[in-house]
């Protein structure tokens, strides 16, 4: 519905409004303009959230209408395709193959949250079991929490969107987004494709803007719910003026992945290399941290380096590339800046780490001082670091030895090691056999510790975003 010398309009209560004031979108490959998008003042965002309540108080749709919308964008989606992988390869700087694969995981995200929508109840009270009550009936009830402020990341552009406005739609609710500023395109593509399958007026609302327009979103107290995928930074303020209303945040991470010496490398080796390098490695669970137990230390780095020498880095429009630019220029720059940090202080940089604009080649590193940002921060950068150990024991220890809880994996046959994995590792998902970077839509994901708390997955997040009322029949 756009053209190129118009602004990407806001989504008002069903109608697509224009505003004044725009922004440029940067292409994250050429660091061209790609597009400008409307920007939202805070006149137009209370607008959006008003709209919102009103539309909740005349009454949202039943669930069976709900399942119909969300299956219906399902059902629609591939026809939206391709403007949705040109926009995540420009904007997000996205190879067409992880853009694709985007658009087919946010399909199933579609159809998770319409089955959401249509099992979306509470549950009945065995008031049997409690003497004097056995004549008692008792069920809970679920109903909409209210206005979802829905505030999203760059690095996930259209498939985090859907796990937050799909859970929220199946539940009942309104939702007003505010997609990333660095990637809005493809959430008005999507929002396009809601309209079209029947999403009613005042259920969504899109608006676009800097941190300043978040700062509207968290003064308004007609927000009944805050959920937000972002940096712990932001999370921490967000949660400061919520108050009492409730949050769902997932937030940063150092994610950690363990290798013994009784695993398959052959399956392991690729696993790694592709959860830490892919999406330039900015993904919130991407492998940063990775112990290696002794006995097979040199060939994980032996054989983990020739892989990512193998990974294309550049232009993400290249079939070939398998790594394209980070975000900005600025991320870019400061993930050379660490590298070399490192290399300064005595880690070992055994292939990659040269910038070129904004992508980095794939970059593996060992001997990392454990004060170096590379390891004690999180990257959000197409790198690796290796640290071997003796003890199992050990390298769970260094796993939780962060502030945050989001994922880890660990790679063993050995079932005490796999028992001691999953009662030991403070994080939020343990993968055994599998890296930290592993999810599939429909499960509960979410962290601890600064990580976050809450989750997502359609049914969870469906049922964070309500409130559960006990209702009881008295003889």
């Amino acid at each position: 519905m756009n053209d190129a010398n118009r602004p990407y309009p806001l989504l008002i209560n069903g109608e697509w409004i224009e505003t004044s004031e725009s922004f440029p979108v940067l292409d994250k490959f050429s660091g061209e303009t790609f597009a400008h998008v409307c920007k939202a003042d805070e006149v137009l965002a209370n607008r959006a959230i008003k709209l919102s309540e009103e539309a909740l108080e005349a009454g949202a749709p039943p669930p069976y209408a709900r399942a119909e919308v969300l299956y219906s964008a399902a059902r629609l989606i591939e026809g939206y395709r391709d403007r949705m992988v040109e926009a995540m390869v420009s904007e997000a700087g996205f190879t067409t193959m992880d853009a694709g694969t985007e658009v087919s995981r946010a399909k199933l995200t579609l159809e998770l949250s319409a089955e959401t929508a249509k099992h979306f109840a509470g549950h009945v009270v065995p008031f049997g079991a409690h003497p004097g009550s056995e004549n008692r009936i008792g069920f809970t009830v679920r109903d909409p929490i209210g206005v979802v402020c829905a505030i999203t990341p760059f690095n996930s552009p259209l498939n985090t969107v859907l796990h937050k406005v799909g859970p929220s739609f199946a539940a009942g609710n309104p939702t007003v987004l505010k997609p990333s500023s660095l990637t809005p395109v493809t959430a008005n593509i999507m929002g396009e494709l809601l309209v079209e399958a029947g999403m009613p007026a005042g259920f969504l609302q899109i608006i676009h803007g800097s941190g300043g327009l978040g700062e509207v979103l968290l003064k308004n107290q007609t927000v009944a719910f805050y959920t937000f995928t972002g940096s712990t930074r932001v999370g921490r303020i967000i949660q400061s003026h919520a108050g009492l209303r409730r949050t769902q945040m997932e937030l940063g991470s150092i994610a950690s992945t363990i290798v013994c010496d009784d695993s398959d490398l052959s399956v392991a080796v690729p696993k790694i290399a592709n959860a830490g390098l892919r999406k330039a490695g900015q993904v919130c669970t991407s492998v940063q941290r990775l112990y290696v137990q002794d006995s097979i230390y040199d060939q994980v780095l032996k054989e983990l380096v020739e892989v990512a020498k193998t990974i294309v880095a550049g232009d993400p429009r290249n079939p070939e590339t398998k790594c394209g630019p980070l975000i900005s220029l600025d991320a870019a720059k400061r993930g050379e800046e660490w590298i070399k940090s490192a290399v300064a202080a005595g880690a070992k940089l055994h292939c990659g780490g040269t910038r070129n604009g904004s992508v980095i080649d794939p970059a593996i590193l060992t001997d990392m001082p454990e004060t170096e940002q590379a390891w004690c921060k999180e990257a959000f950068a197409p790198l690796i670091v290796l640290r071997r150990f003796s003890d199992f024991e050990e390298a769970i220890k260094g796993a939780n030895d962060t502030p945050f809880g989001l994922a880890a994996g660990v790679f063993t046959t050995n079932m005490q090691r796999a028992m001691l994995a999953m009662k030991c590792l403070r994080f939020g998902t343990v993968q055994i056999n599998e890296t930290s970077s592993a999810r599939a839509d429909l499960m509960p994901f979410g962290g601890v510790k600064e990580s976050g708390f809450g989750k997502e997955g359609p049914s969870y997040a469906a049922n964070e975003m309500s409130i559960e009322r006990l209702i009881v029949l008295n003889p």
